[in-house]
Order: structure tokens, then sequence, then C-alpha cells
């Protein structure tokens, strides 16, 4: 990305009240960001959604010195990113609407692993959760997942430091900067996680750990992974809330049962009592579920000629039969099918023996 683009990139980051979401339709609209801020506002205002209080957003410039600091801190210390719009932004991630512009990160991160999981929970993590949590990325070795946490105390470094004895790639999502650390504590784990994977973070470089930074690192860690799993949490959490993000990216969830009377399974046992999450009792849950079992299919398979396809569900055939197997929420956007009518073609579409549904809300042909 040329620098100009990417000072523009920053200068939307910075802008009030203009988010991700909003950011994202924009430059899907006119092209780049650069040009956002070389459009007429008749010509913004054209764009559905975005009316008259955005385009005076768009005007300021009072923190452009900002975001000229920022800018010298990539350059300079060649920091490493991801634009949501480049082939090296996460996969899974691109497909959240929510989806930071972008992503920074350093350490050695291999994006092209498919198997990625989330492990999160309390940090006042009990013996019980911890057991399982080590035992659990222990079984899951064999397939190779990358292991996601925040880097907190509690869960999320336990499930980083079983990843790393077993020779596991972790992402740590950092809830500010890459000049900072939270908590002081685990800086004597970070050449660890370095070698084994890295950092990732959407905040600048100067970013300090706020509460509210934390509450949007969640949805990094949920949309980032094929599936969040919660080891402990009590009645009320970041957990859940992680759970909570996940659910609606249509991910699975799987939750750690615990005592009813145990103050750090409450949360757990309620996601599980209220279908929000799979019950977790080993590895092998996670495994079946994801698919994980089954092997990769050695050559596309042909569409039978007596099959007779509609021209969406053609569409979506030669998507599957191209992509390979993949969840229900990122065929509709990648074929720019609404999930409602995206649904009925699949039905439609297996009854005809064209498609298969796998577990997980997932499909291939």
């Amino acid at each position: 990305m040329l620098e100009e683009e990417l000072f523009a990139v920053l200068r939307l980051q910075a802008t009030p009240n203009v988010g991700d979401i909003i950011a994202k339709k924009l430059i899907r609209h006119v092209g780049s960001a650069q040009q956002i801020f070389k459009e007429q506002n008749s010509s913004l205002l054209k764009i559905d959604g975005i009316g008259e209080f955005v385009t005076k957003q768009l005007q300021k410039t009072s923190f452009l010195n900002r975001v000229e600091e920022e800018l010298k801190y990539i350059v300079d210390g060649k920091i490493n990113f991801s634009y949501f719009l480049d082939s090296s932004y996460p996969k899974r991630l691109q497909h959240c609407v929510d989806g930071p512009l972008l992503l920074f990160h350093d350490g050695k991160i291999n994006w092209n692993q498919e198997k990625i999981i989330s492990i999160v929970g309390t940090r006042n993590l009990t013996n019980y959760g911890r057991s399982f949590c080590n035992d659990l990325i222990a079984q899951l070795a064999s397939h190779n997942p990358i292991i996601v946490s925040g880097y907190a105390y509690g869960t999320d470094i336990c499930a980083h430091k079983a990843a790393i004895e077993n020779n596991l790639q972790t992402l740590a999502v950092l809830a500010h900067g890459l000049d900072d650390m939270y908590p002081k504590t685990h800086k004597k784990y970070m050449r660890a996680v370095m070698n084994n994977g890295g950092f990732i973070t959407e905040f600048w470089h100067h970013e300090k750990p706020m509460r509210e930074n934390f509450l949007k690192r969640n949805r990094i860690v949920a949309g980032i992974s094929q599936a969040t799993i919660i080891i402990e949490s009590a009645e009320k959490g970041g957990s859940l809330v992680t759970a909570d993000i996940a659910n609606s990216y249509n991910r699975d969830v799987f939750a750690l049962p615990g005592r009813f009377d145990d103050v750090y399974s409450k949360g757990c046992n309620n996601l599980i009592k209220n279908n929000q999450a799979h019950l977790l009792n080993s590895a092998d849950d996670i495994i079946a579920m994801l698919n994980w079992d089954i092997p990769q299919k050695s050559a596309p398979k042909q569409t039978s000629l007596f099959i007779d396809l509609s021209g969406e569900e053609q569409k979506v055939y030669d998507y599957l039969q191209h992509n390979g197997k993949e969840l229900l929420d990122v065929i509709a956007l990648d074929c720019e099918i609404p999930v409602y009518k995206l649904s009925s073609l699949l039905i439609q579409m297996e009854l005809k023996g064209a498609v298969k549904t796998l577990p997980g809300k997932m499909f291939e042909v």
C-alpha cells in the first residue's frame, strides 16, 4: 500500500463517529480511502446510510498531526499490517462486517492455517479449568490448530502457554498498541509467543489498555476463529461477550460445563442451557463438530449432467467447488446472496444431490 493511501486509511480510522462499518462502506463505494476525501459531499450523500453528519465528520482535520505521527511510526518501524481488502488479512475476519480496517501484527504468523480456534475464559482460572485447557490443547495438537486468545491473566495465558508447549502457533490479540504490553507480568512470555505465532492489534502504537478496548478486542478474537471455546466464566464476564459475538458471526461456540454451584462455571452452564454453546467434554467434540476428522478431497467432484441448477444455484455450486467446504454466512457474503435466500437454495441443491450439509453450518459439493 502506498503511503498516501495508508495515510488516508489512518485518517479514516481517526475520524470521530466513523467506525469500521461506515468506513468500509465508503471505501467499497468510491474505490479507495484517498478518494473518500476527494469526493464531493453530494456524491457521498447518495451512498445508503451516509448522511450530513458523517460528511461533516470527514471534513475535520484537527487530528491530522496524530495521523502523521502514526504513519511515521509504521513506516520508520517497518510495522507489519494487513488491510481489510488484502489477501494477507485473516479470511474469516474479512467476512465480519465490523472487522477492523487495519490489523497490525508482529511475530512469525502463518495466516494460511485453516484450523483456528479461540480459547477464552475467566482470569480466575481454577485447577479444574487449567487442567482441562492444558489437556484439550494437547489432544488437539495433532491437528495443528492456531490457538487464539487475549494474553490476559488466567485462561488466556494458560491457552498461550499450552499452545507453545505443544509446538502450536498462538496469536495474542491485544487491547492496546504494539508499543505497550498488558499485563506487565506477561512480558516474560513475549519471546516465546513471537517465536510461535505473534501479537495482533487494531490499535495505534500509543493506545493504552482502556476498558473499552478490551470489548473491541473481543470481536477480533471471535471473528478470526472457526470456533470459540469458553473454559470457565462467572455469571457475567468478558468471555461471555466474546461468545455472544461469535454467535452473531454464526460461528460455533463450545463451553466447558461444571457443577451448578461453582461460581466460575455458572456462565458456561448458562450458555449450554440457553443453547448458546455446545457442551464440551473433550477434544473429540471439537474435532467432530468442526469436521477436522474428515479427510481432504483428492479431487473436486463434477455435477451430474442430469442435475438442473438455476443461475444462483450454479453460482453457489461453482463457488463451493472452487473454495471447498465453507460456512453459510461466508458463502452468502462471497456470492452476494442474502442468508435467508441462500438457506432455501442450499436445501433445494441438497435435494438435487448437488451439495452436502456438514456439521457446524458448513456446506460442500
